[in-house]
């Protein structure tokens, strides 16, 4: 599990680093960004669930709605606060960074109660 806190710690400090950039004219790749961050987050996913027990396929469900949700929410709340921003990606990435830690914390939410039950 410390495994995933370090990992979803370095995914945020990414994520904050480019957020902080956009203002000030600095616009990264967009696809290297969620590129990244998705090898970031697969980590501890792997983690969780090849060390959880037998009933894994709810977690994963539940995991993946809250990702897609998180995604969709955080970009349409993205492009309607930022509607002049240079790269229409950018609300799309932003919804990823938050998404996959939630994700994550979504699919260990659910390993745990799974393997306390």
């Amino acid at each position: 599990m410390s495994t995933v806190a370090l990992e979803l710690a370095g995914l945020a400090i990414s994520g904050l680093i480019a957020l902080v950039g956009w203002p000030f004219g600095w616009l990264p790749d967009t696809g290297f960004i969620g590129l990244v961050t998705g090898v970031f987050a697969i980590g501890p996913g792997v983690e969780l669930y090849r060390g959880a027990g037998p009933p894994r396929r709810l977690a994963v469900v539940a995991a993946l709605l809250a990702l897609a949700t998180a995604r969709l929410l955080v970009a349409a709340a993205v492009n309607w606060a930022f509607p002049a921003l240079v790269d229409p990606g950018v609300g799309v990435l932003v919804g990823y960074l938050v998404a996959l830690p939630t994700g994550v914390a979504v699919l260990a939410w659910f390993l745990t109660r799974a393997n306390v039950g």
